[in-house]
This record gives structure tokens, C-alpha cells and sequence, in this order.
């Protein structure tokens, strides 16, 4: 059975406004942190997701566009 990541990672940025880190994503995942950031930098490349560096992390967010989209 194939988890469809991509659809969970922004599940779970939808009810985060705050942003997560990579790392948070997959520890909510329970999934590895190498493959969520392949898919954080797919969703990043095609603008459905940003990242933000607060400090010495980088938080993603949904992007504007896709905020809009959920409403």
C-alpha cells in the first residue's frame, strides 16, 4: 500500500498556520525525515508550499494560493 504523502503534508500544514518544520512533519507522520523533504521540495517547486527560515529553522506553510483554495 502506497501513502499518499503528499496529500498528508498538506492535511497537516492545513490545520498548522504556524508552519511546521520537516522535521515535525515527519514525526507526525511517523515517516522518515529524507522522504518528506523530497516532497516538501516537490510542493515547494511547484508553489503549493513555502518555506520561511525562522532562526535556525525553516517552517513551511501553505502557500497564499493554496490558503484561498480551502476556503
Amino acid at each position: 500500500m502506497k501513502n499518499n504523502f503528499r496529500e498528508k503534508i498538506l492535511s497537516l500544514l492545513g490545520t498548522h498556520p504556524g508552519g511546521l518544520t520537516i522535521l515535525d512533519i515527519a514525526n507526525s507522520l511517523e515517516a522518515n525525515r529524507s522522504t518528506i523533504t523530497k516532497y516538501i521540495y516537490e510542493l515547494s517547486g511547484a508553489k503549493i508550499i513555502v518555506q520561511r527560515k525562522i532562526g535556525s529553522a525553516k517552517l513551511c506553510f501553505l502557500s497564499k494560493d493554496m490558503k484561498r483554495d480551502k476556503r
